[in-house]
């Protein structure tokens, strides 16, 4: 059972920042209510605790979750702001513009809100390694040596490896540098510099070149993160690329700024109006977010992708990235290997937990079977996407096409071409040997969260606590050849946290 959670003590090892941090989220919160507050919050503090279910959801189904993580947008906005500001006032006064390189000392200026903004937020792996990339643009611009190379984002990535090496396995980190590299990649590629470098040419052109550069962007970013999403998360949103050309600009050029101005100017008691403006432009966000989750198609779900397919595309995108010239588009065809794979990558027609509480079952017209109505957000959606569908479980004790008692329910579901007959236990009442060994020898699949004695013997397979202890959670195919079943134990076993019995 899960109960309220409850503070029994305060942390005694908490960061000096943190008490920072909940004041200056709290502070956000009570000048600008509701939605568009808890995400002005997210953007000053890092703090996303706030932010409602559905938008997040709708954030993450529009491709637009990377603005509620702090990284590159958000570190080299407040960078830049911090840099243009300096040279501004620097440069009023004559006397130190003559005598000093004023974009050296602007640079220090941005580098110092960069770092402290990264601390601010939380230093998360995204914010780091922003930080850092950013730090080292800074420095090449001070030197007179190309900002953006791979091999900023090698430094980037083995400082954030040297304090995090674990973050490598990690989604954050992984989609991270991927769309950092994607950028990098993209904008010096050849072709791409001369469709998109600047020229002499009227405002209306150079906004519309921008704006090509930023869907291009937007599209090369979603098509990097695609293969990562779908391997960590099993769904990918379709049309971040068109949504993100109309709210990175909103974010980076009218959110931030309207935020920072209402915040200084809040120690004069004259935020009011600025935050009424933030929560517009925030407002403005969100129902874009909306527009385009709720869209027909707009969410991508895919069964767990297998560690070859995941390979090739790692493979392929960073051969397209590293090499130069006509030789980086042989990368194109490790991804589309990959991709084909990706697209015969089978449905599970069955799921089963590794405790045997819970199982999932695709039937005949796409929907979710659960063997128990759970009341766990976590176990429901862990079980709509590793069965990629979209809608609701429904029990099994009110599926027209189940027979359940106290005890076990019994169904059959047809797949390659011939019946499978499935027998789940619901509850550890004793049962009568003789008479579950006859139910078992009817069934080919057994499920069960306790140990059975050895006269239950179904024709396909028994899962029951003994096998399940060895086996992790499971995930079954239904083949014209027979049953593939793959194990937790296969795929992700054997780790320090987590080892199925031997015996």
């Amino acid at each position: 059972m899960q109960g309220e959670v409850e503070l029994v003590a305060p942390s005694e090892s908490e960061a000096w920042l943190a008490p920072l941090q909940r004041r200056l989220a709290e502070h956000v919160r009570a000048n600008l209510g509701g939605s568009a507050g808890a995400i002005a919050a997210a953007f000053a503090s890092g703090d996303r605790g706030a932010i409602s279910r559905d938008d997040e959801d709708a954030m993450r189904d529009a491709g637009l979750t990377h603005l509620l993580s702090i990284s590159g947008l958000h570190v080299s906005a407040v960078i830049a702001a911090g840099y243009m500001l300096a040279m501004l006032v620097l440069a009023a006064w004559p006397w130190l513009a003559l005598r000093v390189r004023l974009p050296v000392v602007a640079a220090a200026v941005g580098a110092l809100a960069g770092i402290g903004y990264t601390l601010l937020t939380g230093a998360e792996v995204p914010t780091v390694r922003s930080c850092v990339g950013a730090l080292l643009v800074l420095g090449a611009l001070a030197l007179g040596r190309e900002p953006l190379s791979l091999r900023m984002v090698a430094v980037a990535g083995a400082f954030v490896l040297l304090l995090w090496p674990e973050s490598l396995a990690g989604p954050s980190f992984q989609m991270s540098f991927a769309a950092v590299i994607a950028i990098v990649a993209l904008h010096n590629a050849r072709p791409v510099q001369d469709l998109l470098g600047r020229r002499e040419e009227g405002l209306g052109k150079r906004l519309l070149r921008g704006a090509l550069g930023l869907l291009l962007t937007g599209f090369v970013i979603e098509f990097a993160l695609m293969p990562i999403v779908l391997f960590h998360f099993h769904r990918a949103g379709i049309y971040g690329a068109f949504a993100n050309v109309l709210a990175i600009p909103l974010v980076t050029f009218v959110s931030m700024p309207l935020i920072a101005l209402a915040l200084l100017l809040d120690l004069f008691g004259m935020g009011a109006p600025l935050w009424w403006l933030a929560g517009q432009s925030l407002d403005l966000l969100l129902w874009l977010a909306h527009l385009a989750a709720n869209q027909p198609g707009a969410v991508k779900l895919m069964p767990q992708l297998d560690w070859g397919t995941f390979a090739l595309f790692v493979a392929g995108g960073l051969w397209l990235a590293l090499w130069r010239g006509r030789a980086r588009l042989w990368g194109l065809g490790a991804a589309g290997v990959a991709t084909v794979m990706l697209m015969l990558t089978p449905t599970p027609d069955m799921l089963v937990s590794g405790d045997g509480q819970q199982v999932g079952i695709v039937s005949e017209d796409g929907r979710l079977l659960s063997l128990r109505d759970t009341r766990s957000e976590f176990t429901r959606d862990n079980l709509i996407e590793l069965a990629g569908v979209t809608a609701e479980p429904v029990p099994l004790g009110k599926w027209r096409g189940a027979e359940c008692s106290r005890d076990f329910c019994s169904l059959a579901i047809a797949r390659g071409g011939r019946q499978w007959h499935l027998l789940l236990a619901r509850s550890r009442n004793l049962i009568e040997e003789r008479a579950l060994a006859a139910a078992c020898e009817k069934a080919d699949i057994v499920v069960a969260d306790r140990y059975l004695p050895r006269s239950c013997r179904p024709r396909e397979l028994l899962a029951d606590r003994r096998m399940l202890d060895r086996t992790g959670g499971l995930s079954l195919v239904f083949r014209d050849g027979g049953l593939e079943v793959e194990t937790v134990a296969a795929t992700q076993g054997q780790h320090g946290w987590w080892r199925g019995r031997t015996d």
